[in-house]
């Protein structure tokens, strides 16, 4: 089977519970800073207003629930590094929870702006590079000779740190914009977010089982309980009817933190790396979906409208609930196909990850989710991408 070896024989998977703590530490504290960050963001009138073109509710909703989950994340983090056993990996593991949490930070305070000042793309992106400058600080950087060896070349010193920058900032980029195009209906982007986590959770403890890095595998598992707790602690409150709304704060902090994930799964070996890509693969459809469906209709692309998948899904007369939960599946599709991926070597895992994105784009195509009718088109021209 697949599967059969997921866990290694160089740790039991008890050696994980140790971590584990911050998971609860993480939703408790996401919680309650939620719960908090909504009484804050309505006495201050923080909040988001209804439209006619892309917005779902009918009543101004709270913002700063992004701040909810931040306050889970840094709590579950800094005690995830009061967890760490070993002595001898702890500043190199400190350093690289610490970069991440950084980063977090920025993500989410620019998010943070522009939720409430509505600031210019330009000074969102150049947020956006200041966060995945701390990866880069951080040493948080993919392992590109994983891409070079089996060619027989090896790349200049100068080079390598470039490219890995280059990459990096790439990640950071397409994850946080990505997640905040899917930040569109009540619970989907942190359920999604959730359900990416829990799938990296798990390839992080079949990295950790099979004793990839004594300093790596303490940061991967750290950093996935925290962020999985902190969504947990803040969807109670985003579930259909939301009460708050993580804003571009949330969005841009789930991003940011995916990819960092995905940078330090790139730092293993080519196949675990494309398996984290797998399981990011919801974001990266909707995303390709919406950028594809512009183009080909000769509509702008930099320009918010409804013709997101959930959005198409709305419009074709499913309901938001049922809607979030095809959204849901569809996310665990990916996280199961990226998981199985994982157990691949790396030239299969790469032939599986092609024909995902190939089965994929056929059925967008036969279903007819690249037209651009109807309320699908409608496009504010006044407003940039959300």
């Amino acid at each position: 089977m697949l599967l059969e070896h997921f866990i290694g024989p160089e740790r039991p998977v008890g050696w994980t519970f140790q971590f584990w703590p911050v998971l609860l530490g993480a939703c408790g504290f996401a919680l309650a800073g939620t719960w908090l960050c909504k009484k804050v963001a309505l006495r201050l009138g923080i909040v988001d207003h209804p439209d006619a073109f892309v917005k779902t509710h009918k009543e101004p909703v709270a913002y700063l629930g992004g701040v909810g989950i931040l306050v889970g994340l840094t709590v579950g983090v800094l005690a995830g590094v009061v967890l760490i056993q070993d002595a001898e990996e702890f500043g190199t593991a400190l350093s690289g929870l610490l970069g991440i949490l950084a980063g977090a930070v920025i993500a989410c305070f620019v998010g943070l702006v522009d939720d409430i000042m509505d600031i210019r793309p330009w000074q969102k992106l150049l947020g956006q590079l200041i966060a995945a400058a701390t990866l880069i600080a951080a040493g948080i950087v993919p392992n590109l000779e994983l891409l070079t060896e089996p060619f027989g070349l090896t790349l200049p010193t100068q080079l390598h740190t470039a490219l890995g920058a280059a990459v990096v900032v790439f990640f950071v980029l397409g994850a946080t914009n990505s997640l905040n195009l899917l930040d569109g209906l009540d619970g989907l982007c942190g359920g999604v977010s959730a359900i990416i986590t829990l799938g990296m959770l798990l390839l992080a403890i079949h990295l950790a089982t099979w004793g990839v890095s004594a300093s790596g595998d303490p940061v991967r598992l750290i950093i996935c309980l925290s962020l999985l707790g902190g969504i947990l602690g803040f969807l109670p409150f985003n579930r259909h009817p939301a009460k708050i709304f993580m804003g571009d704060a949330g969005s841009m902090l789930l991003g940011f933190v995916t990819a960092a994930m995905m940078i330090l799964f790139a730092r293993t070996s080519l196949h675990i790396w494309t398996a984290s890509i797998v399981i990011f693969g919801l974001p990266i459809l909707d995303t390709a979906t919406a950028m594809v469906r512009r183009l080909v209709n000769k509509r702008p692309l930099m320009v918010s409208d409804r013709g997101h998948i959930y959005d198409q899904l709305i419009d074709r007369g499913i309901p938001l609930p049922r809607t979030v939960a095809i959204c849901y599946a569809l996310a665990g599709m990916y996280a199961l196909i990226g998981l199985l991926i994982s157990r691949f070597s790396t030239g299969y895992a790469l032939l599986a990850a092609v024909l995902t994105a190939i089965l994929t784009a056929a059925v967008i195509w036969k279903k007819g989710f690249l037209k651009m009718s109807g309320h699908r088109g409608a496009v504010r021209k006044t407003e940039p991408m959300e």
